[in-house]
């Protein structure tokens, strides 16, 4: 029997196989989803938050009081581009 058919190695890398970049796992402080799962995350010191909390968060601080104000709605059109009439 040949030498080299008694030798095994482990951990060599096939040609064909490619290098995966680390991928820097962020989690939103307020649903715990990751930054792989949402659409957007916007980093704070010690906290993050996913665009879809920031969504639900605006919501409920402009509907606050089921009716929105002058100033909230003037807001939102500017954000949906809506122009007075």
């Amino acid at each position: 029997m040949a030498a080299d058919k008694k030798v095994v190695s482990f951990g060599k890398k096939h040609a064909k196989e490619e290098k995966k970049e680390p991928v820097n796992i962020e989690y939103c402080s307020f649903c715990k989803r990751p930054n792989t799962e949402v659409p957007k995350m916007v980093k704070g010191p010690d906290v993050n938050i996913c665009s879809e909390c920031v969504l639900i968060a605006v919501q409920y601080l402009i509907l606050q009081d089921g009716v929105l104000s002058g100033q909230a709605q003037k807001i939102l059109d500017l954000l949906w581009g809506v122009k007075d009439k």
